[in-house]
């Protein structure tokens, strides 16, 4: 009788188990207007999903029984935003310790109970591309997730098979944080390219190494294997194609350095963040295979990002590289249709091309482009739902849908949707205007005061 109950246990445990790890979703959305963005727009159309898929999309499909039904009569279905920079929903953002940092990974400190993934969902956001900081040269690994609010197990933020990433950074900020603020490597702009040459001379030798002792040990059991190092197991994962790196960036000559290096290297993959001067270099970028992801007209907030223009992004679509829009925010992320808008007014962009900026570009930059982005039968039903053309300023976003299930709905939205309520901490404003621009978080964990203060400094010397 005991092993029975036993049994029983482990049998329910197990599926509990199974429930929570693929928990999907069943939906029939009635008579929209289709944004699909790969394959124009389908007037009148239904789409049914099945276990968290699109099933099937075309006009009075029939509804299953037992399946819940969205009237989406007059309004706009598209695929989920994604955002491919974000700091949302991690408790820590920067290791600054040293200038390389490769070993460590946001997705060890996931916060599920963040409100500012439902803020996101609410804007249709359905993935985010959560970064470490920029204070490091090479910085942490990165994590893409999925906004399933409502799940209080951090690894259930996690997309599953998702394309491992990196964060790199240029510039101002790293040579701040280590050169003028810890007086080690990098001060300037040429020091930032030797960490990384160096960097990646250490995981090459590294990686010969191991070569060499598995090669040695078919022929001696008994040989002795090079010392494990975490840092450089990343790097050399990099170096073999199986890490995609996202690097911050501002200015021309450092995103031309940057590609100069990765070639000597013989890397490909090279995602470049903020990218405010890629306009100057995008035929290089092009002809390099490189992408970048941008703001849309967030420049001159600090020196090196002076120089910069709204139509970055349509002439970097334009000379045919791969771009997206994204937020660095967790308040733009809620808006980044409007963002996409933009570029139909600054470089007279299709509403498609607008509209690929934050669906099925950055899901190209991540690597999962097989499975969101665009709406097609067969990939996942991640979709947001609008009363207008999401790129009115006019729409709003009534529901959104992630794996099939509706994680926000406008018309059933509690006035406190919070998982974990602090009866002694006060209420968090949806956004702070602190000391440091936009409300971003890349040098979180970093005295700002102390950063700027420098930073003033420097620039008025």
């Amino acid at each position: 009788m005991f092993r029975a109950y036993l049994l029983a246990c482990c049998l329910l445990l197990g599926l509990i188990t199974t429930a929570h790890a693929q928990r999907k979703g069943d939906l029939f959305i009635r008579n929209g207007t289709v944004l699909t963005v790969t394959n124009g727009t389908l007037e009148n159309t239904d789409i049914l999903i099945r276990n968290g898929k699109i099933a099937a999309i075309g006009q009075n499909l029939k509804v299953p029984e037992g399946v819940e039904v969205i009237d989406a009569t007059g309004m706009y279905v598209m695929p989920g935003i994604i955002d491919a920079h974000s700091h949302i929903a991690i408790s820590n953002v920067n290791e600054a310790t040293n200038p390389v940092t490769a070993e460590v990974s946001v997705g060890d400190v996931l916060n599920p109970y963040d409100i500012r993934l439902y803020r996101a969902l609410a804007g249709g956001v359905t993935i985010s591309h959560v970064m470490h900081g920029s204070a490091n040269v090479i910085g942490g690994q990165n994590e893409t997730i999925r906004h399933r609010y409502g799940e209080t197990d951090p690894d259930a933020l996690r997309m599953e098979g998702a394309p491992r990433t990196i964060k790199f950074a240029l510039g101002e900020n790293p040579t701040r944080v280590h050169g003028r603020g810890h007086n080690v490597p990098p001060l300037s702009r040429m020091g930032v390219e030797f960490i990384i040459r160096d960097a990646f001379h250490k995981a090459r030798r590294y990686m010969e190494a191991w070569e060499r002792y598995e090669q040695e040990r078919k022929r001696n059991p008994r040989a002795v294997p090079p010392p494990y190092n975490e840092r450089l197991e990343v790097l050399a994962d990099i170096l073999r194609g199986n890490i995609l790196i996202h690097c911050h960036s501002y200015r021309a000559d450092e995103i031309l350095m940057l590609m100069r290096v990765l070639k000597d290297f013989g890397i490909q993959r090279v995602v470049f963040q903020h990218a405010n001067e890629a306009f100057k270099v995008a035929p290089e970028l092009a002809a390099f295979g490189a992408m970048a992801s941008v703001f849309s007209d967030w420049w001159a907030y600090k020196f090196e990002v002076y120089y910069s223009t709204a139509y970055n992004a349509a002439i970097l679509t334009r000379n045919g590289v791969i771009t997206s829009i994204n937020s660095d925010s967790p308040e733009l992320n809620r808006h980044l249709y409007h963002e996409a808008a933009k570029t139909m007014k600054y470089g007279g962009l299709t509403e498609d091309e607008a509209l690929a900026l934050i669906t099925i570009n950055p899901a190209r930059q991540l690597g999962i482009e097989d499975r969101v982005g665009s709406i097609e039968v067969g990939k996942d039903a991640d979709l947001a739902i609008f009363s207008a053309h999401p790129l009115s300023i006019y729409a709003v976003c009534k529901k959104t849908i992630v794996d099939g299930i509706v994680r926000f709905d406008a018309d059933r939205d509690p006035d406190d949707m919070r998982l974990q309520v602090d009866p002694e901490r006060p209420v968090e404003l949806a956004i702070h205007w602190g000391d440091h621009q936009h409300g971003h978080r890349c040098l979180e964990g970093i005295d700002l005061i102390e950063f700027l203060t420098e930073t003033l400094q420097s620039e008025w010397q």
